[in-house]
């Protein structure tokens, strides 16, 4: 719980001070408690702690005091009750699925979403029988008619990857709750340094940390924040099958917290840059960032993001062998499906993230074979268009 003096404070102090020990003997930097489990002075203590009349840790999958300084901090940030850490992003959608779903369930997910979790409710949530449709982000038409009397859950990306379409928090909780249905969002590409899903009426809050939480591409991990009701179901579900962040993990997600507020801001503004350079290059189709004038969703963006984000992907002029050319003829940017680092990466989604889709999945998620993707780092971003520059010489004529 936020201490009394920090509930008043701003973004940037809870990204820092957020669940800090404090005291004459404690570490400025909190400790990582590498430990699997924890002792107690006597049978008694041990007995009242399991039960939970008495708080504390008893065993590192249940909780562990790192852990909980990273959940805490980022629940502060995302203007949650409490958050509950995993061990990577797609564990913490696993998590919440069957936390809050069962047997005869249904769900309503966006098309254009990270192709594993189009795989995960494809191919594991039904083998359960739950029921799963796919809409258009945009189209809050289909998200009504989608609905169903055992509709539970919907699920969107927005900004979503790799296109950067935005989905209006706001209208589709509306509906979700209208059906008595929670709507969960996956906040990845923005973080609550841009953007705050539960102020604009989601329940849920879903991160990969992995990425921008992290920052370097150290290390994996998933986290949840909502209500404290609901983050206790969650909590026990983690309890039970372990799907627990390690605490090293969490120590560096912790960190990660304190500078992103300044890493998003400039991973913003080297994409923009980058964005409105590619816009006028005449090797490339289509741009897709919602930071740009021309985007279909920009008004919309710049109602509920304070920024648009370091993700920029755009259609080359030709199909699959043009995009792999520019890939390969890129130095500066690595060649990863990572994104959220300091270094920038670039990936061609058709045959990496989203590569496992079908190809009318594919078409239903706009993915095409001329679509690159570049998680805008944070080198210069003279050296970035450089490297771009490169890229674009490597296509060979048709």
């Amino acid at each position: 719980m936020t201490k009394d003096w920090l509930r008043d404070a701003g973004f940037e102090t809870l990204a820092i001070r957020e669940g800090l020990s404090t005291g004459s003997e404690q570490e400025h930097s909190d400790p990582i408690y590498a430990t699997s489990s924890f002792v107690f002075d006597s049978a008694e203590q041990a007995a009242a702690t399991f039960s939970g009349e008495r708080e504390g840790n008893t065993y590192s999958r249940f909780s562990n005091p790192t852990v909980s300084v990273f959940e805490k901090r980022l629940a502060a940030m995302e203007s949650g009750e409490e958050g509950v850490a995993t061990s990577s992003g797609m564990s913490a959608i696993l998590t919440l699925c069957l936390t809050i779903l069962r047997s005869g369930d249904h769900v309503v997910c966006s098309k254009n979403v990270f192709g594993s979790t189009v795989s995960l409710f494809n191919n594991i949530l039904t083998k359960l029988d739950i029921e799963v449709s796919f809409v258009a982000l945009r189209d809050l038409r289909e998200w009504r008619e989608a609905v169903r009397p055992n509709t539970k859950l919907f699920f969107c990306e927005t900004p979503s990857n790799p296109l950067c379409e935005v989905g209006d928090i706001r209208q589709i909780a509306a509906i979700a709750h209208n059906a008595d249905a929670l709507l969960a969002v996956d906040n990845c590409f923005c973080t609550p340094a841009l953007q705050r899903p539960l102020e604009l009426g989601a329940d849920v809050v879903m991160h990969s940390a992995t990425k921008y939480l992290d920052g370097q591409g150290r290390v994996l991990g998933g986290a949840l924040v909502g209500t404290a009701d609901l983050m206790t179901q969650v909590r026990a579900f983690v309890r039970v099958c372990g799907p627990s962040m390690s605490p090293f993990n969490a120590w560096v997600f912790s960190k990660g917290l304190e500078t992103l507020h300044l890493r998003m801001q400039a991973h913003s503004e080297r994409a923009l840059a980058l964005a409105q350079w590619l816009e006028n290059n005449a090797a490339v189709k289509t741009v897709n960032y919602c930071g740009l004038v021309s985007h279909p969703d920009h008004l919309l963006a710049a109602s509920q993001q304070s920024a648009f984000g370091g993700v920029v992907s755009f259609e080359v002029n030709g199909d699959r062998k043009q995009a792999w050319e520019f890939i390969n003829g890129v130095r500066l940017m690595s060649l990863t499906a990572n994104l959220g680092d300091v270094k920038t990466t670039v990936c061609h989604p058709a045959s990496t993230t989203h590569g496992r889709l079908s190809d009318e999945q594919k078409r239903d998620a706009g993915i095409t074979d001329a679509l690159i993707r570049i998680a805008v780092g944070l080198e210069d971003i003279a050296d970035i268009k450089r490297d771009c520059e490169r890229g674009f010489d490597s296509i060979k004529p048709r």
